[in-house]
């Protein structure tokens, strides 16, 4: 694929992903399609901003809207959601279903949800990537 097939963005408000070896947010315009990157709980310099799993949760979240903001869509947009989760238990699933539920209400996207031994770095305890619709 061309670079002129896609616009790959990195957004200033998160942290700059490249060194990482990876981007943001990918669109696609000719099929619609924009990929977003694995979101975690980063502050802006790239590091894990709270201990807390369900303080990541809402930051990747949050980190999550600002990528797809980036690319001119919102969470309503998203039809595909891939979620990470360190040590899951029913205490994790409930503290990510609880902001599901309040982004989606009774129509969340697909999703394929995965319980891991550990993310990229070492104080990441989830991590979400998308795949969002342009209208």
């Amino acid at each position: 694929m061309s670079d002129t097939s896609f616009t790959i963005t990195n957004p200033s408000d998160l942290h700059n992903p490249v060194s990482y070896g990876y981007s943001h947010v990918v669109d696609v315009p000719a099929p619609g399609l924009v990929f977003v990157a694995g979101q975690y709980g980063s502050d802006p310099t790239g590091a894990v901003a709270s201990p807390d799993f369900a303080a990541q949760v809402e930051l990747s979240f949050a980190n999550l809207g600002a990528a797809l903001a980036a690319a001119g869509l919102g969470f309503r947009d998203v039809v595909r959601l891939g979620t990470y989760i360190v040590d899951h238990d029913h205490a994790r699933l409930e503290a990510l279903l609880a902001v599901i539920t309040r982004i989606w209400g009774d129509k969340p996207p697909a999703q394929t949800l995965l319980g891991v031994a550990a993310l990229a770095l070492p104080d990441m305890l989830f991590e979400v990537d998308a795949v969002a619709v342009r209208p």
